[in-house]
């Protein structure tokens, strides 16, 4: 009999919802995927300002010649998926709640499961080099890399898929 292997996986906003989820059910591995890491009591609304992100993305846009921090979504979001892909991603956006901005990380502590750290190296959202001090400082880790933009799961889905199926071999029962 094949033993289920849980992994939650959190990406960009879902990491504040991936940590909550880690928190309250038995899983085998906490993945964020070029995500927030929430501190413990820190509303999402702050994350930006608490970590600096403003700045990063000002600094990097500086060295990329805007790309980072564009208003364009194609850039910013969608570089290195396929443009009918994105073009696709984007027709079915929708408006978000301001709520979840507002209630604050409720845990007392950080979940007891291993946890990783996909970081994009290009990622024109979150500066590489940003999110490689976010996630030493807040995770105590080194992230593994991939050589992707902010949707990997739309841009490299094999080569991210392939990292999650290590994860979960690696940190799953047996």
């Amino acid at each position: 009999m094949i033993e289920a292997i849980w992994v939650v996986v959190g990406q960009s906003f879902g990491g504040f919802t991936a940590t909550l989820v880690a928190d309250r059910l038995p899983v085998d591995a906490l993945v964020f995927v070029t995500a927030m890491i929430p501190a413990l009591g820190e509303r999402s609304s702050d994350w930006f300002a608490n970590t600096g992100c403003s700045e990063a993305v000002a600094v990097q846009a500086q060295r990329d010649g805007g790309q980072t921090g564009s208003d364009d979504p194609l850039v910013v979001f969608y570089n290195g998926v396929p443009r009918a892909l994105a073009e696709e991603a984007l027709s079915k956006g929708r408006s978000q709640s301001e709520t979840p901005g507002q209630v604050a990380c409720p845990l007392d502590e950080w979940p007891d499961v291993p946890t990783k750290f996909v970081l994009c190296t290009d990622d024109h959202f979150f500066p590489p080099d940003f999110m490689r001090r976010v996630v030493s400082e807040r995770l105590g880790i080194t992230p593994d890399e991939i050589a992707a933009g902010h949707c990997v799961a739309l841009g490299h889905p094999r080569e991210l898929a392939a990292m999650l199926v290590g994860y979960a071999a690696a940190h799953g029962p047996g």
